[in-house]
């Protein structure tokens, strides 16, 4: 142990391969100590200790943080979650803020968070971190701020701080407006907008060191109690001795302390350790979990020593250095000696301090620490996370910080239980001429298999989801059903009830003479169901190791028939073209199945990329030909992809050709050019897949002449244009064309007759 950590230290603190980064670690440690003064002040005020103290826990706790951390840049200090877990704590005991009682309890309240997380790294819980979602911490540091920043309030336009739970912080506001100072407000409120707005335009500028000396200069030279506008008391200069805090301990304190203490350091270490680790994932290096969970108990300890609350790794002041590009631990060094200076050197300045600025830079941070951004995007993607997140912010705003986190826990499981029950399903078909079994939602080419059901399950099998399976099987089966297929790729393990359930499945369509497969999953589910008492699926074949391996001991051999008198050898007449009733639309399963609805969108854009790319190229014959080859946007696609792709670029480039002639010929070859590599890779021009390149191309000229006729008539016009220029140039490139659009151009021909006989 002690090796490794002198290996840490030499890692942390000589590896710089310029003094310029030495230099920005110097930096952002007096940044640090400059912010962290208003702020470690006000929340040792939150925590019931007079605010001096906040600057004696920015000391030691950060040194030594710094010296025994993995991470590079994540800083720690007197934070916002155990400042406010710490003042509702000593509320409920009935002691008063910044007594004689409150300055005994407090750091005992630290020396006891700091075995607890001693007990964290002994037993290597650093694990239990993912099984605390997202929503639930941001919920409950979001519910934490908004209690603090309430806390607050009054101390902006005169009044007293509030303690207590929303309902009560409401009206201690109300009760307080009776004391109401209006310059003091205005002052207040004042720096709230400089500070966020400077966090806008510009973040790397430490707003909140600067309105602490402008409040300073202004206690000095302005006459401010006049004003009705209370500064800070005094401070003296100097460090206190370091003590242990169990002087008048008392036994009974314990079982008082015991659990507020382990809520707290059970939120140290989930908000800090996440936060580090998501610094150490972006910055692409390895966090140590344990020696992250020691340097929290050891610097909780020193903050003990120092008096002082809790403390914690603060997101905010994190993002302040990684802005200035710290390397190392060296900035907690110099952050510990700037806090050192002031100490020594300037506390006398903090009695100057008017209260409303202090309390508006505590604001301030608190605002920036909500999680207000995450709920937003929870929103959009999530609305079962986002209803997490909100119970857990409103659970810590109305009934407390403890019940808060444990209502978003119990909705996180309550989450957990839901998608387990009710998993991904989807209902399986083919696509005429590739391999392979694709999800009938997702792949509009997909047609189910006449007289077969295949359902893919996305979850383990157990007790409670089998109904959902039996009753989406149930749903699905038709009067001509004679095979049903359950793909389990994604089941790894299923349960004796599961088991049995499969079982009374399985017996109920054979006696409806449907057969019934269980296929792709691993070899451990076999196992499992001969342990369950469900051999007999395995003895009479109702376990195979593919889909297509139960199909044709279904008796259904390849070329599979598909529904809608779909197979892979029926042509399809032409008027069939539509969207409906058509083989193809362009690039395959492959967007549809990762995009979704935004497949079309990305064709477009696509498409568009290519077409800008080629736009003011001279040599444009070999660079669209290059263009086209590449395609790195989405790896390499195959010749149904490519065909729309031409098909579609050369639509957009239609305009161009008609406005420039002598470009028409380069245009149209660069585009043949590429369609000739595409052919080659077939076996015949007359196979089955280039009857299903024109089946495609048909299909599209349909899809657009039912969606957008205008469009549909516009194109017809460019491309008879177009061709008329190719018979001048190229008679012979002109044909070529004619032979590849056939099918499409007749098609165009048809619709034009159609609409001029109306």
């Amino acid at each position: 142990m002690k090796s490794g950590l002198s290996e840490n230290i030499r890692s942390k603190f000589f590896s710089y391969k310029s003094a310029a980064e030495f230099f920005k670690d110097i930096a952002g440690g007096l940044i640090v100590a400059l912010v962290s003064i208003p702020i470690s002040m006000g929340y040792a005020q939150i925590a019931g200790l007079p605010m001096q103290y906040g600057l004696y826990g920015s000391v030691l706790p950060i040194l030594l943080f710094g010296l025994l951390t993995s991470s590079r840049d994540f800083v720690f200090g007197v934070d916002a979650a155990p400042a406010a877990l710490v003042g509702t704590t000593i509320a409920a005991l009935e002691i008063a803020p910044e007594s004689d009682e409150a300055m005994r309890i407090v750091p005992l309240i630290a020396l006891f968070v700091s075995g607890w997380l001693l007990l964290f790294f002994i037993f290597k819980a650093g694990r239990i971190v993912r099984y605390i979602s997202e929503p639930v911490m941001g919920g409950f540091v979001s519910g934490i701020c908004c209690t603090i920043i309430m806390m607050q309030i009054p101390k902006l336009f005169g009044g007293s701080a509030g303690i207590g739970e929303a309902p009560e912080l409401i009206k201690h506001i109300i009760n307080e407006l009776s004391c109401f100072s209006g310059w003091s407000f205005f002052m207040g409120m004042c720096v709230i907008f400089i500070i966020v707005l400077f966090r806008h335009i510009a973040p790397k500028i430490p707003m909140s060191a600067i309105m602490m000396a402008a409040g300073v200069v202004l206690g000095c030279c302005a006459p401010l109690a006049d004003c009705g506008v209370k500064l800070l008391p005094e401070a003296e200069a100097g460090f206190p001795p370091l003590k242990l805090p169990i002087a008048g301990f008392d036994i009974n304190e314990i079982s008082e302390l015991l659990f507020d203490s382990l809520s707290i350091a059970a939120v140290i270490l989930a908000e800090s350790l996440l936060a580090s680790r998501n610094c150490a994932s972006k910055d692409g290096y390895r966090l140590d979990p344990d020696r992250e969970i020691l340097s929290y108990s050891l610097a909780n300890l020193a903050a003990s020593l120092s008096g002082c609350c809790p403390v914690n790794g603060s997101v905010s002041r994190t993002g302040i250095v990684r802005q200035f590009g710290v390397k190392s631990q060296w900035m907690s060094v110099f952050a510990a000696a700037g806090m050192l200076i002031v100490i020594l050197a300037a506390a006398p300045l903090i009695g100057l301090l008017p209260v409303p600025i202090l309390t508006a830079i505590v604001i301030s941070a608190l605002s920036g620490a909500c999680e207000f951004g995450l709920a937003k995007r929870l929103f959009r993607q999530s609305k079962q996370e986002f209803l997490i997140f909100m119970a857990a912010f409103l659970g810590v705003l109305i009934f407390g910080t403890v019940y808060g986190v444990m209502i978003g826990i119990v909705l996180s499981f309550f989450a957990v239980i839901i998608k387990a029950v009710t998993p991904p399903r989807s209902f399986m078909g083919a696509i005429p001429g590739r391999e392979g079994f694709y999800p009938l939602e997702r792949s509009r080419e997909a047609r189910p298999l006449k007289h077969v059901v295949i359902y893919r399950f996305g979850g383990n099998m157990f007790f409670a989801n089998t109904e959902v399976m039996k009753n989406d099987i149930e749903a699905a089966v038709k009067d001509d059903t004679t095979c049903i297929i359950i793909n389990a790729g994604a089941v790894s393990s299923i349960d004796t009830a599961a088991a049995e359930d499969l079982l009374h499945i399985y017996r109920h369509y054979r006696n409806k003479n449907i057969r019934l497969y269980m296929t792709e999953h691993i070899g451990a589910v076999n196992d499992s169901l001969r342990r369950f008492g469900a051999d007999e699926l395995i003895k009479n074949g109702a376990v195979r190791m593919t889909s297509a391996l139960a199909l044709r001991d279904a008796g259904i051999q390849k070329p599979y028939e598909l529904e809608g008198g779909v197979s892979d050898d029926v042509n399809v007449p032409q008027e069939s073209a539509g969207e409906e009733n058509g083989l193809f639309s362009g690039l395959q399963a492959e967007l549809e199945w990762a995009l979704g609805d935004s497949a079309e969108e990305f064709k477009r854009e696509l498409t568009e990329e290519i077409y800008q790319s080629l736009k003011n190229d001279e040599e444009l014959s070999a660079v669209t030909v290059e263009k086209i080859s590449s395609l790195t946007r989405w790896g390499r696609l195959n010749m149904f992809d490519e065909d729309e792709l031409l098909d579609r670029l050369e639509t957009r480039l239609l305009d161009r050709a008609i406005r420039h002639p002598e470009r028409a010929e380069r245009i149209v070859s660069a585009l043949e050019e590429r369609r000739r590599v595409i052919e080659a890779k077939m076996p015949a021009m007359d196979s089955k897949v280039m009857k299903r390149i024109r089946m495609s191309r048909l299909e599209r000229a349909g899809r657009l002449y039912k969606n957008d006729p205008e469009a549909f008539r516009l194109r017809n016009e460019k491309r008879i244009k177009y061709l008329s220029m190719l018979d001048e140039i190229n008679p012979k490139l002109a044909e070529r064309y004619r032979t590849v659009y056939k099918d499409v151009l007749s098609f165009y021909e048809q619709k034009d007759s159609g609409q001029t006989e109306r």
